[in-house]
């Protein structure tokens, strides 16, 4: 039971053109959630110790404001080295973007609650922790909530709000409202589950593809191939849920009493996937994972990523929602 006092935003919260947002962690996540924020003419304030990055880090975020054809928000950033050097009394919202260890999330949010205004906003973008474990000894839980981006966020539409076990739901109703004026499509997540929504549904996938590929019943390559060009393609017109009433109820009820029984169900990570963790294969980061990398293929690869979700992004155009720039207000 929620026993946190109730949870009042300022009246003019949601409003882009006077919002203002500090992003504490300007890593490659922090750079991307800059850029939703600064889009939407929300004032941003990136806090990254690492001076020497502070160029890279501007410069990152100018190039994704470029792709978004938003290169004039630019002069929404603002880039600090430290909390302490924040005017705090305008800050409305922080989003936590700093490396997944639970005890530097915890001693952040201990500070960010002594720095931030009564009525702010705290959110943790974690990918990891239930959010009721980073507000832990808060005195203040019930503004805290996940705000959990995909990567590249700013070209990933999708933002989840998740609840912990004391976060008001007036908050979480406020921050939806909010990601919807900046162009991004919010989900609700009332309880922090591990991997919330998006990622438990992720990895279920996941689970199945890796235990193909152990089998020996399919290749790396003809996993991805069955997944980007079939259901995966059509997924991004309808979800599993309304595909099925595309395909007819009966069909998948059907075709779920035949499969459901021989689905993978293991409680630990496939041995492809485990076996190349421990031998040092990350991927792209050490130059091995299912496939092999150079630093031109990798930076070709990502290109040809990030320009299919551009891409995909033109197609969805119609159904996102419209950001509010400050411009405009």
């Amino acid at each position: 039971m929620n026993t946190s006092p109730a949870f009042s935003a300022p009246a003019h919260f949601f409003r882009p053109s006077r919002s203002q947002a500090v992003v504490v962690g300007g890593g490659t996540m922090g750079a991307d959630v800059a850029v939703v924020l600064a889009r939407a003419g929300c004032r941003t304030t990136v806090v990254e110790t690492t001076g020497a990055r502070h160029a890279a880090l501007r410069a990152q975020v100018a190039l994704g404001l470029g792709q978004l054809g938003a290169e004039d928000q630019l002069r929404h950033l603002h880039i600090a080295g430290e909390l302490e050097a924040l005017d705090w009394a305008g800050v409305d919202l922080v989003i936590e973007c700093i490396p997944e260890r639970l005890d530097l999330k915890q001693a952040l949010f201990a500070r960010l609650e002594k720095c931030a205004r009564a009525d702010a906003l705290l959110a943790s973008n974690s990918s990891s922790f239930p959010i009721s474990a980073i507000a832990q000894g808060l005195a203040t839980p019930a503004r805290m909530l996940g705000l959990h981006f995909f990567m590249p966020a700013h070209l990933t539409p999708l933002v989840e709000v998740v609840s912990g076990e004391h976060s008001a739901a007036e908050a979480a109703d406020n921050l939806y409202s909010f990601m919807r004026q900046c162009g991004m499509v919010p989900v609700r997540v009332k309880k922090d589950l591990p991997g919330f929504l998006a990622n438990r549904l992720q990895h279920a996938l996941a689970r199945e593809a890796f235990a193909l590929i152990d089998a020996g019943i399919a290749t790396p390559e003809d996993v991805d191939a069955a997944v980007r060009f079939g259901f995966g393609f059509r997924f991004l017109a309808a979800g599993p849920v309304l595909q099925r009433d595309h395909a007819g109820l009966e069909v998948h009820c059907a075709a779920g009493a035949t499969m459901y029984p021989s689905l993978a169900a293991n409680h630990a990570p496939a041995q492809c996937l485990s076996e190349r963790v421990a031998q040092g294969k990350f991927g792209m980061k050490t130059g091995e994972g299912f496939f092999t990398w150079t630093p031109e293929s990798t930076a070709a690869e990502k290109a040809r990523y990030q320009n299919l979700l551009l891409a995909g992004l033109g197609l969805l155009a119609a159904e996102l929602p419209p950001v509010q720039d400050a411009a405009q207000a």
